[in-house]
Formats: structure tokens, sequence, C-alpha cells
């Protein structure tokens, strides 16, 4: 190995970038739908770089590269963290609480059980709950305690070791329990429980994808027949004869002139009209036989838009899309084409709720959009530049708040540390953007690589530094460690589903997709949508996803004080 070992003892920062690379090939490996993902196999990547080749590892470059993950997480989660805070996200916010504390009562108990040290309960912890951030914030815990160097650094290996132990098993449990174990254990059927959703949303599902008033659209020109039936009728009674399909005119050819058509507007015979509304209903009602399409492309040469809106109007949160559309004037000829809720594509429905910080994007006659945009929010114009003032700023100050502030649980005085400081920042700072979409402007390509390549690069460092001591701390606790793990990933997942069902009454697909996303564990939602054939479960998931985010985290900090 000496061919590898002296260029990569010699330049360090070659062994992370081949740790990340590796552990992304092996991150993307599935069999039958489960993977251990990029993060957990550039931690498993640099313990057995680590294990093989002796290579020096920044303190300072590690901790650089985790606060930037750190805010990056909250700045992601920002928005939906204080808008979950209302009405019917109480009940999302209580299930995630619940599950978190039983996640970390059922560690520290495991622990203490087993006789961990705070580093194998620590990654007891970020394991079992499978938030591999825990790594970072129970690494920095261990630092501050009064002991050695070298101590620390046997510890914080320790953390590494008892993390990939532990999550692949936590990993599978999840994914297994939510789609399989959980709805055996409610007596649900998953499909019919979705399509309860469903029909409480307004999605039919008697059609591909989601068809209601809001989906994508098309411009069309068709004449006016001679004795047609909208003859000698106003613009405005022919939009209402469809009004549960939301077909709009456009524009009008009357001989030579093109018209702007006004709601008092009457039809002639030889009209041809431009129709705008969804494709299949424009296919469907006037294109079998009710009126004569035409090629007109001066006439169909109307300006169109498609803009993506972020949602920051008070009065808008927390209201179905029906609800919208009946109270705002300007949504004629407005169609929504998809709603994003942070990284999640939330599906499009009368009934589907909208929260402040979502996205929205619409499409439609460029004057409609514009007035769209000034009742919902603000358009979010894409931008290549960082605001890197509130950025820098940001993590500095929110570290800085971490190391003073202390706080006092029993006997215990906590110290928030940097990496729970960055959090929180970052949470203030995606809240304020929510506030203000102009404010501290990070592009969502810089926020995902801060996000990806920060907590990769950071696990794959704790990964090479601890590999010197993998063996030997697998022998200290390797079966055991196993089972405590297992134990750790199911009563959190147990409390969670019975709390959820027989105390919130959650409907069961949406409480399997909210207790995944109290594990953030991504690849379990999907698997509930799986096994629902609905796209449904996702609204419970964004509902409990930025509290598990931010709990899971800062749990890594506080077993460790437990413990020690």
């Amino acid at each position: 190995m000496d061919w590898l070992a002296q260029p990569l003892h010699k330049y360090p920062e070659l062994a992370v970038f081949l740790v990340v690379g590796v552990g992304y090939w092996l991150g993307a490996i599935k069999f039958r739908g489960f993977g251990l993902g990029p993060v957990t196999c550039s931690l498993v990547a640099g313990l057995a770089l680590g294990y093989l080749v002796d290579i020096p590892v920044s303190a300072t470059a590690k901790s650089f590269l985790f606060l930037l993950f750190l805010f990056s997480i909250g700045y992601s989660v920002g928005p939906r963290f204080f808008a979950t805070m209302k009405g019917d996200g109480l009940r999302w916010i209580t299930l995630a609480v619940v599950q978190c504390v039983v996640g970390l009562a059922t560690a520290v108990a495991v622990a203490k059980f087993l006789h961990l040290d705070p580093g194998f309960a620590g990654g007891l912890l970020s394991g079992g709950l499978t938030q591999s951030a825990a790594i970072g914030t129970a690494s920095e815990a261990i630092r501050t305690l009064p002991m050695s160097e070298a101590e620390h650094e046997r510890l914080v290996a320790h953390v590494a070791v008892a993390d990939a132990v532990c999550y692949v098993f936590g990993t599978l449990i999840v994914i297994v329990f939510c789609s399989i174990v959980g709805p055996r254990l409610l007596r649900a059927d998953l499909a019919r429980s979705a399509k309860e959703v469903e029909d409480e949303l307004g999605i039919d599902r008697t059609k591909p994808g989601v068809v209601s008033a809001w989906r994508p659209f098309e411009m069309r020109a068709y004449r006016v027949a001679p004795g047609g039936r909208v003859v000698g009728s106003s613009v405005a009674a022919v939009e209402a004869r469809a009004s549960d399909a939301r077909v709009f005119i456009e524009r009008i050819r009357r001989g030579s002139a093109l018209i702007a058509p006004r709601p008092d507007t009457v039809l002639q015979e030889g009209d041809v009209v431009v129709a705008s509304g969804r494709r299949e209903v424009l296919v469907g009602r006037l294109g079998q036989g009710q009126a004569t399409e035409v090629e007109d492309p001066e006439l169909l040469d109307i300006p169109t838009a498609t803009h993506d809106i972020y949602v920051n109007r008070r009065e808008i949160d927390g209201k179905t899309l029906e609800q919208i559309g009946a109270e705002m004037g300007d949504a004629r000829s407005v169609f929504l084409r998809d709603i994003m809720r942070g990284d999640q594509h939330i599906p499009v429905a009368r009934g589907t709720v909208i929260r402040r910080g979502d996205v929205l994007r619409v499409t439609g006659p460029e004057p409609a959009v514009i007035r769209a945009e000034a009742a919902l929010g603000r358009t979010v114009v894409p931008t290549e530049s960082t605001d890197f003032v509130t950025l820098g700023l940001g993590i500095f100050l929110g570290a800085l708040v971490g190391v003073l502030i202390v706080i006092p649980v029993g006997a215990f005085r906590i110290p928030l540390g940097t990496s729970v400081g960055a959090l929180l920042a970052g949470l203030l700072v995606g809240y304020l953007r929510s506030v203000r979409p102009l404010f501290g402007r990070i592009p969502e390509g810089a926020i995902s690589l801060m996000m990806a390549l920060g907590l990769a690069s950071f696990v794959g460092m704790v990964g090479i530094s601890a590999g010197p001591h993998f063996m030997t701390a697998l022998r200290e606790a390797g079966v055991s460690l196993l089972f405590g793990g297992v134990v750790v990933t199911t009563l959190p997942l147990l409390a969670g589903l019975f709390f959820g069902r027989y105390v919130l009454n959650l409907n069961p697909v949406l409480l399997l997709g909210g207790i995944a996303g109290a594990q953030t564990q991504t690849a379990a939602m999907a698997a509930v949508q799986e096994a629902s054939a609905s796209p449904v479960a996702v609204l419970g998931y964004s509902g409990t996803v930025a509290i598990g985010n931010i709990l899971l985290t800062i749990w890594g900090s506080l077993i460790v004080r437990f413990v020690s």
C-alpha cells in the first residue's frame, strides 16, 4: 500500500476526495430498493481507508465543513419549521417531538444498560435514529469533556464505529417498519387510506396523474360555428358554463382584427377564439365535435410566463388551493403546475393546504401570472450569486451564541455548542428569507452542495481519523452494540405509530409518512408511497422532517452529557 499511503499522507486532502467519491459510488447501489446512501458509505470508506493508511486529518477542516452543513440544513428547513407551528401542524409537531424524545430516552437507557462510553453512546444514537448529523454534535460534545486529547480521539472514533454498526440495520428497520410492519400492526390498508386522503384533497385517480383545476394548460384556437351554442353569449357567460374545468377565452379574431376580450364581449359567428385550459379538457370537451380547431399562429402568439412564486403572505398560509382560488379575483387564467415544500413535491389538488415557504410554479398569460404573484408572494428569480455576508456572519454569530449560551438541565450545565448554534442560525436566516425573499439568498444548487458535500466530507474525515481504532472498538462493543441499535431504532417507531394513531388520530398513510420524517428517512417515505400506490405520504413526511432534523441533531450533544 506504499504507493497509495505516501501521497495520501503527504496530501491528506486527496484522501477526502477519494472517500467522498467512493462513498457516493457505493451509496448509489441499491438492492431491492434498499441502500445505505452516500453519507454512511462515505463513513465506511473513511473507516476502511483510515484503518489501512495513516492519514492526518485537520480538525479545522472537519469543523468548517460540518458548520456549513448544519447552517444549510437550518436554512432549508427554516420556513417549514416555523410554518408547522400553526393549525393542524401542531399534531405533526407533537408526533415528531414524542418520537424524537422516546428515541433519546431509549438511547440513553440502552447506553447505560450496556455501560457504553460517551463515544459509543453518541454513535448508538446517530446510527440507531439514522441521523448522521448527530455524529458531529456528539463529537463536539466529547471534545468539551475534561480529559486528555488522546482520550478525546478515542471516544470520537467510537462515535464513528458505533454509527457504522447501527446505521445499516437502523435504516433497514425504518423502511420495513413504515411499509410493512406498521400497516399490519394498525391493520390498515394503505391503498384505501391513501384513497381516503386523495378523496378529501380532491385528487382523482381515475385519470393519469393529478387531475384538478390547477394543472398545466395549453392554448388552442377554435372557430365559432354558425348556430353554435356560444353565439350571442358573453365571454363571462361562456366561461361560467365551464367553471368546473376553468376554461378561459384569452383572445378573439374577428375578421382581420385581434380583440382582447372583456367579460361583456359577445361572441359572433365566424369568430376564432383562443381558449386556455387543461389539455385533457380542451381535447375532451372542445375537441370532440363541439368546436372546430384551427391553426392561427398570429392569434396564438400570446406572451405566457411560468414563474416560481415563494409564498410569504400570512393570509395565504393554511388555506387550501380551492379556498385560494375562490378568494383570489386574480386567479383567472392562472394554472398551478407544481408545489415544492423544501425538496419534496406536494400533490396538487383542490384540498391541498398551502404553507408559508412553499414554492408554487404557476403558468399562464404573463399579465395574469404577474397579478397572481402580487396576491401570493414573491417571484423566485434564479440567481447564481450567494449572499456570503449573511452566510459568513450567520454561521459566525450562531456559533458564537452557541458557545456563550449554557442551558441548565437538572444537575447538568449543557452549552449549546458551535454546531447547534450554526444550526439555529440557519433556521433563523431561512425563516427570514421566507418573510423577505430577497434577504440572505443562497441558490438551491449551493445549498445542495453544502448539505451533500459538507456532511459526506465531514463523516468521511471522521472515518479516516477513526480508522486506526476501528477493529479495537468493534471487538469491544460489537454484538451488544448491534442489538442495542435495533432497540433504539424500534421503540421510537412503535411509540410514534400508536401515539399518532390512537392519540392524534392521524390517517395511517399520512402517519407512516410522518414517522419516516421524524426519523429523517426519505427512503422510508418512498417505501410508503410505493406500498400505498400514492404520493400523499409526503404530506405527513413534510410535517415532521424539519422537527426531526433539528431535534435528532441536538440529541447528539445531549446523550454525551447524560452518559458522561
